[in-house]
């Protein structure tokens, strides 16, 4: 006879040699359930594996029939989750990072504590008002934690325990990279290096360019990337494209064969359509979702150059694109030194330009069996990645955005959908999966 409940299966499967979870617990009703719960806030400690909470079920398998399921997980199971775990460390001292875009980013460093099975020494505190809002001093006690048990952050300063006298920590005035003046927009929160040249800048943008979304050069690791960028052999994305065999073998770690690997892989990179050349230049606030909706509505750079420098309106009329994104390409398109890149893309014969119309091209398609509808992917789709389902989207007329609004279509949710899909049943969106997505295209 087939077990009626989660419990019976469990011992069925134990009595068939299977392995269950030992520490699994019949409750007669919710108290027992928050005793449960409570017992093993401090015991999952002692476990070989790390775990961040207890999972209820409901036992009578009829029950959970009758719960059903929604598009994310099932309604007659739940989650509890534990409070991040929390450790105190002594802040050692505060370093201060550049990215691609040139923002700064100060990270505290401090004596390293174990934190939620790994042991943690560094944690972002994302800006100057962060330091300030921690009213954060040398030598200070910090509570550290792990941001969804993931990202390690400073949670708040433990004053009492503060050294006499200690000073105030404050981000640099000068880039550490580079050493040029940091400035701080009005009404921004970021603190950047507006120096084009900065090494630690180019690194990023070298980064970017390499990335599989983008240019995808393969071989052109984290370590190469220093090494190009610290002996001076590239000073801009175009030197990429003189590098040789014999320089690149000449490089620690890179041998004669990764050496014409790479020269490969960066030749070829050359082909790569005009939307990701687009997405590489590493525009601030350009993603690959904006970068297809920019290029297919300024089919070449010399057309999005002049809206950029010049008809800021018709940028913002382009699907998902805003007056921050409309500034941000201002700002870009106007540096003489961006200009010259550009310049030298195209004599090295990148595709700087694509069609000038496309019949499934976000934003410009108006036939197509998705024609008119915007789509949001979150989650993992059981076949198809993430980005073979916005191609098939888009090649039938649809558009794809990252976030989830009243103007949305669809929501196609996979496995381990996060707060997209509790934003679009708030919203009413339509929720569908990978198979009303294919009946949908029609596949």
């Amino acid at each position: 006879m087939a077990p009626s409940s989660q419990w019976a299966s469990l011992e069925w499967l134990q009595k068939a040699g299977f392995r269950v979870n030992p520490n699994a617990r019949l409750c007669a009703d919710l108290e027992a359930v928050q005793a449960f719960a409570g017992e093993w806030e401090h015991q999952r400690h002692e476990l070989l594996y790390a775990t961040d909470g207890v999972v209820v079920k409901l036992d009578a398998l009829e029950l959970q029939h009758q719960a059903g399921f929604n598009a994310k997980a099932p309604r007659w199971a739940v989650a509890y989750k534990y409070a991040p775990e929390e450790a105190p460390s002594r802040l050692l001292r505060v370093v201060a990072q550049v990215g691609r875009t040139g923002v700064v980013t100060p990270v505290a460093e401090f004596e390293p504590v174990p934190l939620a099975g790994t042991v943690v020494g560094r944690a972002t505190l994302h800006n100057a008002d962060r330091i300030a809002e921690l009213d954060l001093r040398q030598g200070d006690t910090i509570v550290v934690r792990k941001a969804g048990e993931i990202i390690p952050e400073v949670v708040r300063v433990l004053s009492e325990l503060r050294p006499a006298g200690a000073n105030a920590v404050q981000l640099p005035d000068h880039c550490p990279a580079c050493n040029s003046e940091l400035v701080r927009a009005d009404g921004e929160v970021a603190t950047r290096c507006i120096n084009n040249s900065c090494p630690a800048q180019l690194k990023g943008a070298i980064r970017q360019w390499v990335c599989r979304a983008a240019m995808d050069v393969d071989g052109l690791g984290e370590r190469t990337i220093a090494l190009l960028v610290e002996r001076g052999l590239v000073k801009t994305l175009s030197d990429l494209y003189r590098l040789d065999e014999v320089t690149l073998a000449s490089l620690e770690g890179m041998g004669n064969r990764s050496a014409a690997k790479l020269v490969q892989a960066l030749d070829a990179s050359r082909q790569q359509p005009w939307p990701r050349l687009l997405f590489a230049l590493g525009i601030r606030n350009i993603g690959s979702v904006n970068a297809k909706a920019l290029a297919a509505a300024f089919p070449s750079v010399t057309l999005l150059s002049q809206a950029a420098l010049h008809e800021p309106d018709a940028l913002q009329a382009t699907y998902g694109i805003g007056g921050e994104i409309a500034e941000a390409l201002f700002e870009w398109f106007s540096n003489p030194a961006n200009q010259f890149l550009l310049q030298e893309l195209e004599a090295m014969e990148f595709s700087i330009e694509g069609p000038a119309e496309t019949s499934n091209s976000i934003g410009n398609s108006s036939a197509g069996l998705l024609a008119g509808k915007t789509f949001v992917l979150t989650g993992t789709l059981p076949n198809l990645k993430r980005n073979e389902a916005q191609d098939l989207i888009e090649a039938a007329g649809g558009r794809v955005s990252g976030s989830v609004s009243k103007k949305t279509s669809y929501l196609v949710a996979g496995s381990d959908a996060g707060s997209k899909l509790s934003k679009a049943e708030e919203l009413g969106v339509m929720v569908i999966d990978e198979v009303g997505l294919q009946q949908l295209l029609g596949i």
